[in-house]
């Protein structure tokens, strides 16, 4: 992944549907024209993992960079061709296309064949940090996936300079035999926690869960919470470990904003400054209220923008994402012309706890939803099962009820996770307001991607119902999403 430096990232930036259309049928694949459109590859690549290579998949632009970088204002005018020997759909996470540009298999469009190619074409509006990724079986595994910056033109010609860093979880293993394995119920248990109290690593059994998660084995689970369910062989930052890490210049004094995306197929993560004090600045690509400090929580597919006050000594200041519930770690490193770039370990000192809700009940938005009382409701039910079924209201996805919303509806959805795992749980088409954590309501961040707390957390979303269509509903956990953890939404203009 190319560094996305001041003066590269400056000078890189530079249809809706029928009102009358029922939101039921998919987009079907069609040739691509490539007039005026910028070409995004979907293909394979090899990365050095650990000392080993390993094939990937990547989304690239013709000069080689990886993802994709334009102004809000402009259209997102793209081709995407699809070069990686399979089938393949990507979705344009954060983002609110017409439904029918979404891209999610079986939903909002049709899988693109291995040599097509599909033009994407429809308005942005609003700035901010988004990615794109694989909406397609498991190749998201594969890091099948890209930063996607929206700049804000009134930050054009602002002394700061933009850093983006895409984090990934790393297995040389295939995905689908990790999945087979974890819907046999051989699955690591790499880290638990009971009343508090940490225990370990062991092993855990999902084929003897009872439905609902709370009984394993005839062993009732009370408060013990399961974090990793797939054992990685390394975390990676813009495809690197800490072995060979990616070093950015910056100046002595100078003013960074991190831009920073959790890729992960699966794990839930530490941003660790160090000494290095940061100030939180937006979440999901979306403005909030600063805060100040130096280890932020960041959930699968969430996104953190950080702005940095560098010291004025010439020194490198490493930045770190480190597992939750283990030591685990990946990272970049900032480096004043001339300072020596040391060696970081790709284990950290300690472990880490489980990413939770403390940064979540503080967050507030400076652009939070208007002031309305909610016209729906509902509590959705998170659920497990045995053989690695992972539920929303009881059902599996493809024996699912979607969610009833009408048009301009300000819809308030409660999530109840009555799981040993926390869940990460995703909207398309919307950005939503997190208003109650535990039953506890305040005007909290806007988001696109919330964690759900294990074991009987509450999260309460609201949001308007003003992009009509067929939209995805779903947990971002890749693996808790293949078993079947996902639904839909579908409403008229």
């Amino acid at each position: 992944m190319n560094a996305f430096s001041r003066r590269g990232f400056l000078a890189a930036s530079a249809a809706t549907i029928s009102a009358a259309a029922v939101p039921s049928l998919l987009l079907p694949a069609r040739p691509a024209r490539a007039a005026g459109h910028k070409v995004i590859t979907a293909g394979k690549r090899v990365i050095e993992v650990t000392g080993r290579a390993a094939n990937v998949f990547g989304l690239t632009q013709a000069d080689g960079s990886s993802g994709l970088v334009m102004t809000a204002g402009d259209n997102f005018r793209v081709r995407l061709d699809n070069r990686i020997g399979e089938p393949t759909v990507i979705h344009w996470h954060g983002l609110t296309p017409p439904w029918q540009q979404d891209g999610v298999d079986g939903i909002s469009q049709e899988p693109i064949p291995d040599g097509g190619s599909h033009n994407y074409d429809f308005p942005v509006a609003r700035p901010g940090t988004f990615w794109m990724h694989s909406h397609f079986g498991l190749q998201e595994q594969h890091l099948l996936a890209a930063p996607l910056i929206v700049r804000d033109p009134a930050d054009v010609g602002s002394d700061v300079q933009e850093i983006v860093v895409l984090f990934h979880d790393f297995t040389f293993r295939d995905p689908a035999e990790i999945l087979a394995e974890l819907k046999d119920g051989g699955h690591d248990m790499q880290a638990m926690q009971m009343s508090g109290m940490s225990m370990g690593a062991g092993q855990m059994d999902h084929g003897s869960m009872g439905h609902g998660g709370m009984d394993m084995g005839g062993m009732q689970m009370g408060g013990m919470v399961h974090l990793q369910d797939v054992q990685y062989d390394a975390l990676l930052a813009n495809d690197r470990t800490l072995d060979d890490p990616e070093v950015f210049a910056v100046e002595p004094g100078g003013r960074v904003r991190l831009r920073l995306i959790n890729g992960a197929a699966s794990t839930n993560m530490w941003v660790d400054l160090g000494q290095l004090p940061g100030k939180l600045i937006a979440v999901d690509g979306l403005p909030v209220e600063p805060l100040v400090g130096s280890r932020f929580e960041f959930a699968v597919a969430q996104r953190l923008d950080i702005l940095l006050e560098l010291p004025k000594e010439t020194s490198a200041w490493p930045v770190f994402a480190v597992q939750e519930g283990g030591r685990m770690r990946t990272g970049v490193v900032l480096a004043a012309r001339g300072a020596a770039v040391g060696k970081h370990d790709g284990m950290a000192s300690e472990d880490f706890p489980a990413v939770g809700i403390e940064l979540e009940q503080k967050l507030r938005a400076t652009e939070p939803l208007a002031e309305k009382a909610a016209t729906r409701e509902h509590t959705m039910m998170l659920g497990e099962g045995p053989n690695y079924a992972w539920t929303l209201d009881g059902a599996l996805h493809g024996s699912d009820t979607p969610l009833a919303v009408k048009s301009g509806d300000r819809f308030e959805l409660t999530f109840m996770n009555h799981t040993t795992m926390s869940h990460p749980m995703h909207l398309h088409g919307h950005h939503f307001q997190v208003v109650a954590i535990n039953g506890r309501r305040f005007a909290g961040a806007m988001r696109d991607t919330v964690l759900v707390p294990a074991h009987m957390g509450r999260v309460t979303i609201a949001f308007d119902a003003d992009n009509f269509g067929r939209w995805a509903l779903h947990c971002h956990h890749l693996y808790h999403m293949a078993g079947g953890m996902m639904t839909s939404m579908a409403y008229h203009a």
